[in-house]
């Protein structure tokens, strides 16, 4: 990014090519002042000197199309000094207690917190409802009664204790009139950008409280706009539940009228359906009617499950763990293999290793039509194994190899799914 000079030199503030110590001079009449200069040693670029504390500090000057000097940008530099002499005055005269601002945090007893989990909850073993009710006798309870936090305790059991976790989605954020940090409790300064806003739960913080905020998001419908495309974990936690309602409802359908279809999951279905499908959940999420009166086809229902999976930012397998499903797969010993699989499951986030187990499952109910849908656990690792699973950028040559380790590790799986999960 680079001054514009026909922005700068028509500002009544230019003052062309001075020295700092000529700037000095002319801003020292006034606290709050400032002009722009040229640079003397750098000709073409632009600084803006700014009187605060009875000093002049200089910042060099850039324009994008909206003027800056560092993170935030300004439509005029007027605003831009404005902001900065807010920042500066807080930040010099209340230093000590910026500091301490994250020390005794609010956070864990009011706002947003309160309402949405109970203190308790970090006493209670896996074992336990998380809603204070006492544990029920027989395994689980009717579906419609369980909150999210009570799905993620009766998750199958195994030593990950999976708990459904998610990171803020912050971004930079301008709040219009005063808002207070729900982390801190203290306030925003600033006129633009002054802190963060979660795009997926509305969580308002300031930049440095943001790093010290618990991975606790917990998605509000109203922010999670669609279904494909969207985080895993978000999406689950959005709508409580245990996987995302694309792939429960893709493969109860399947399972109901297509487990014998020839070539199920290798045969592709018209791509514009498959489209409808996927515009169908985005619009209408569990509502979307995907049942035999609309889509004859079974295979349109395939296609859309492989592209949702496809369409995840981040892959069913994730980025972080492909390296260790990759080396289980290149292991020749069986037991070996089986033992890395093992190891490598336990990196997965619990959204995403529930919704493999699952699908695992299911694959495994096809291989047991083979007869009849010429389906067994090798063709569906060709096909899954990129779908589930992609290389975290890896050169071309490198990624080709890793195909047929993909498939591996996913026919691997499906063979194996009651010993790995």
């Amino acid at each position: 990014p680079s001054s514009c000079l026909s922005v700068v030199v028509f500002s009544p503030r230019y003052h062309g090519m001075i020295s700092r110590e000529e700037a000095d001079q002319l801003l020292s009449l006034a606290e709050g002042s400032y002009l722009i200069r040229e640079s003397q040693r750098q000709p073409g670029t632009y600084t803006l000197a700014l009187r605060f504390g009875n000093q002049t500090r200089n910042f060099r000057l850039y324009y994008d199309g909206k003027h800056f000097v560092g993170e935030k940008r300004f439509e005029s530099i007027h605003d831009l000094v404005t902001d900065g002499l807010i920042t500066l005055y807080i930040e010099t005269k209340a230093a000590e207690y910026i500091a301490k601002m994250t020390i005794n945090p609010i956070y864990e007893h009011i706002g947003y917190t309160t309402l949405n989990c109970e203190p308790a909850l970090k006493k209670l073993s896996i074992q336990e409802l998380p809603d204070g009710r006492e544990p029920a006798g027989e395994e689980g309870g009717p579906e419609e009664r369980l909150t999210s936090l009570v799905r993620r305790a009766t998750l199958k059991e195994t030593d990950r204790a999976p708990k459904y976790e998610k990171v803020h989605n912050f971004k930079v954020h301008t709040f219009r009139g005063p808002h207070w940090c729900e982390y801190c409790a203290n306030f925003m300064w600033g006129l633009i950008a002054q802190g963060v806003k979660c795009a997926d739960c509305g969580l308002n913080v300031h930049k440095q409280c943001s790093k010290m905020v618990p991975n606790d998001c917990k998605p509000d419908l109203k922010h999670v706009k669609k279904v494909y495309s969207c985080d895993l974990t978000t999406l689950v936690k959005a709508h409580n539940s245990k996987r995302p309602m694309v792939v429960d409802m893709c493969i109860r359908e399947i399972e109901s009228r297509g487990l014998k279809s020839e070539g199920l999951y290798r045969v592709s279905g018209f791509s514009e359906l498959i489209e409808d499908v996927k515009l169908a959940f985005d619009r209408d999420g569990e509502k979307a009617d995907i049942s035999v009166n609309v889509y004859e086809d079974i295979n349109i229902i395939t296609g859309a499950l492989k592209l949702y999976f496809r369409d995840l930012p981040i892959p069913l397998i994730t980025y972080d763990a492909y390296p260790r499903f990759i080396e289980a797969a290149k292991l020749t010993d069986p037991e070996e293999r089986l033992e890395a699989l093992h190891e490598a499951l336990k990196l997965l986030p619990p959204a995403h290793c529930e919704t493999l187990r699952y699908l695992m499952a299911h694959l495994k109910r096809v291989t047991q039509n083979e007869k009849d849908n010429l389906m067994n656990a090798e063709n569906l690792g060709i096909v899954f194994g990129p779908t589930v699973m992609r290389a975290p950028d890896l050169d071309a040559m490198t990624a080709l190899n890793d195909i047929r380790y993909q498939r591996q590790v996913v026919e691997t799986l499906i063979k194996n799914e009651d010993i790995l999960f």
